[in-house]
């Protein structure tokens, strides 16, 4: 059992990207924060998402440019070697999944790391499961942040617990690449690393519940990417459940049902893959923070409601992905700044940064193609009600897309009452970075008869979002 509950400014639970920058800017600016962690200081994304993802697909790509060449420039041979980035990932990276640097960076900014589990067990009072097995309880004068983040999705399929399967996470950690694998879901996580194996020479198969790849997506986007990994040698079974795993030393043997709109019913297919890599979404952990404890309902379902400063009652906050506008970094970071700043607010004199807007949330699918997307599908503008105009241009219609051999697409969603884009996507060679004048546009709502006015340099893909605009009336 704990003892008396220790007196300090702050508790942080959950050090993620968002948590970390809200204790490191409070302990820096001289209050006594206390960071809970159970995991890795940093979170997700330092070592097994954002980070170590993008170097394999940076290294994957590099493989895919590479056998490019031919059709642009001569010859090439390419011989892929994992190791190589295995060992970046690692070394670079990770620290070895080490985070001493992280700890250290907070630490040094006057803040005090505990390493348990953290719960709340009073409005603004937290208690931790050390993981020395001890417990110790902390009372927040000023303000307690919830920061628990996410777990990977584990589907309920039948002989998939206890396997040895991978998610994201130990994918991550792999020091080579398998000869096969077998990726159930078909998102942002499964594309990605399924692309990027599927180049350094392993056998992919990508098992999607729905009909399309990346469905959060435009459709467009999603028949594309379908398109591209067919190209690659990448299967893509759609409308497909996972029926049941079995795993031996040689590897898994996946039994499988599709029930395609063109079939007259289900069909059975059996897999066999070195590795399975379950990419099924992601998992709420807000559940273990014993919300009840501060008097906040939660269903367990939705996120539960927040003010514009993400306060779940006084002095309480809950931000990152467990605030459900999002599980991006990117967000996180955001969150942290409105977090920080209206403690700060209250607390020392300095001005308020304001409040929250999710109107503009940008998000980016780093395969290859490129997709990147901010605001409202065209789908989701016509549910809301919106009088909707639609802008697409081809990506090879434009100069710097037909030189590039470019496969993708700008599509513009234009509100036609307010004569602004409530959404866009940008897919292609460099889709994220022609987004960040799609989400300015997007997020401060500039007119469309502004952007229309504006002068594209020419030749660059970001011309080509001058050619979707010539298709709003």
């Amino acid at each position: 059992m704990s003892g008396p509950a220790e007196s300090v400014d702050i508790v942080v639970v959950g050090m993620g990207p968002g948590g970390e920058a809200v204790a490191g800017e409070l302990a820096a600016a001289g209050l006594s924060v206390v960071g809970v962690e159970q995991r890795l200081v940093g979170g997700e994304c330092p070592y097994f998402g954002c980070i170590p993802s993008k170097m394999l697909i940076r290294a994957g790509n590099a493989l895919a440019e590479a056998r490019r060449v031919p059709g642009l420039a001569g010859q090439s041979t390419v011989e892929p070697d994992f190791s190589v980035v295995a060992r970046r990932i690692r070394q670079e990276a990770t620290d070895n999944w080490d985070d001493a640097v992280a700890a250290k960076r907070f630490t040094d900014k006057g803040g005090r790391l505990v390493r348990g589990t953290g719960r709340l067990s009073g409005p603004h009072q937290v208690t931790v499961l050390m993981h020395d097995g001890g417990e110790a309880t902390f009372a927040a004068r000023l303000a307690v942040v919830l920061n628990p983040g996410t777990d990977p999705a584990v589907p309920s399929t039948p002989g998939l617990v206890g396997t040895p399967f991978w998610t994201n996470r130990e994918a991550l950690q792999a020091e080579t690449a398998p000869a096969s694998l077998l990726v159930l879901g078909g998102g942002p996580i499964g594309a990605e690393l399924a692309q990027a194996f599927a180049r350094f020479g392993t056998r992919v198969t990508v098992v999607a519940r729905g009909p399309r790849l990346v469905p959060r997506e435009e459709p467009e986007a999603s028949e594309l990417l379908a398109d591209v990994f067919r190209s690659e040698g990448i299967e893509v079974l759609l409308n497909t459940n996972t029926s049941s795993v079995s795993h031996v030393p040689g590897g898994f043997t996946v039994e499988l049902s599709s029930a395609g709109a063109d079939s007259a019913g289900p069909s059975v297919l059996q897999l066999d893959a070195e590795k399975v890599l379950v990419a099924t979404g992601r998992s709420s952990v807000l559940g273990t923070l014993a919300l009840d404890a501060a008097g906040i309902a939660w269903d367990g379902s939705a996120a539960p409601a927040v003010d514009g400063h993400l306060q779940l009652t006084d002095g309480l906050y809950l931000m990152g992905d467990a605030a459900g506008a999002g599980a991006f970094t990117h967000l996180s970071m955001y969150h942290a700044n409105i977090v920080a700043g209206h403690i700060l607010a209250r607390h020392t004199g300095q001005p308020d940064r304001g409040t929250t807007e999710s109107h503009a949330v940008p998000r980016v699918t780093f395969t290859d193609p490129e997709i990147g997307a901010v605001g409202l599908t065209e789908r989701q503008a016509r549910e809301a009600g919106l009088n909707v105009r639609i802008g697409v241009t081809d990506l090879a219609a434009s100069t710097r897309g037909w030189i590039h051999q470019g496969q993708g697409f700008i599509k513009l969603v234009e509100d036609a009452d307010s004569g602004t884009l409530v959404g866009a996507a940008s897919v292609g060679p460099s889709g994220g970075e022609v987004l960040s004048m799609l989400a300015l546009a997007v997020h401060a709502r500039i007119p469309v008869s502004t952007l229309k006015s504006m002068i594209y340099a020419y030749p660059t893909f970001h011309r080509a979002v001058e050619a979707a605009l010539a298709g709003l009336p």
